[in-house]
């Protein structure tokens, strides 16, 4: 951990941090430059420019410091279109491609690809990383504590219903055997085949999902 603390100053003009799993170094740092503008000049383009203004969440990312009072890893979904690049030192940012690829998606990206909760697929990677993020905090949410995770979160497509459907498959309700009933609530009952969550569909039980949202679903 000593390297995620480790002040720009005692380095000079560069600041460090981890960027999905991989350490970075960036040299003089341009001081107006935002995460979202280093991370598409990176070519991780799975995070999108919307807004611009911090309304819309089609930029979020986490970023991952170490808290030396309560002495454990604090996890934060960010904004990543308003937070200056320099503010990232000493901390790891996960994008929405540090989760899985197409060939093996995260939970969080094949269950939201399975309830059809991607459209155009712009604004998916800020609702995978705001769920992700929730779940590394709390891996057994409930259903309220994942629809305030969402908050800041917009999308045009689905109307919310399939992207709340997929994401309450992970409250902790539905992981007692839970199923996602027609109108989106999910009542207890007993798992339809071994292996399962119990959820109707259940995303490990399929062997060939039609799409995964691995990367944002544009190159856009």
């Amino acid at each position: 951990m000593s390297s995620f603390t480790t002040p720009a100053a005692s380095r000079g003009s560069s600041i460090l941090f981890y960027l999905n799993g991989q350490r970075v170094v960036v040299d003089h740092p341009d001081l107006d430059m935002t995460l979202l503008q280093y991370l598409r000049s990176t070519r991780l383009t799975g995070t999108k420019l919307g807004c611009g203004e911090g309304g819309c969440g089609a930029c979020t990312v986490m970023v991952s410091r170490y808290d030396t009072d309560e002495s454990r890893i604090i996890h934060a979904s960010v904004i990543a279109c308003l937070c200056p690049l320099v503010t990232i030192d000493g901390k790891h940012v996960i994008t929405v491609e540090g989760l899985g690829t197409s060939a093996k998606p995260h939970p969080v990206q094949e269950r939201i690809a399975l309830l059809h909760g991607s459209q155009c697929g712009f604004c998916t990677p800020g609702f995978v990383m705001s769920l992700y993020t929730l779940l590394r905090n709390n891996p057994s949410p409930t259903e309220h504590e994942i629809e305030e995770c969402f908050d800041g979160n917009l999308c045009r497509c689905t109307g919310y219903r399939p992207i709340l459907d997929a994401a309450k498959t992970f409250a902790d309700i539905a992981w007692r055997q839970g199923t996602v009933a027609a109108d989106g609530s999910i009542y207890v009952s007993e798992p339809k085949a071994k292996g399962g969550c119990g959820i109707d569909g259940c995303c490990r039980l399929q062997t060939s999902p039609e799409a995964v949202v691995a990367d944002g679903g544009s190159a856009i």
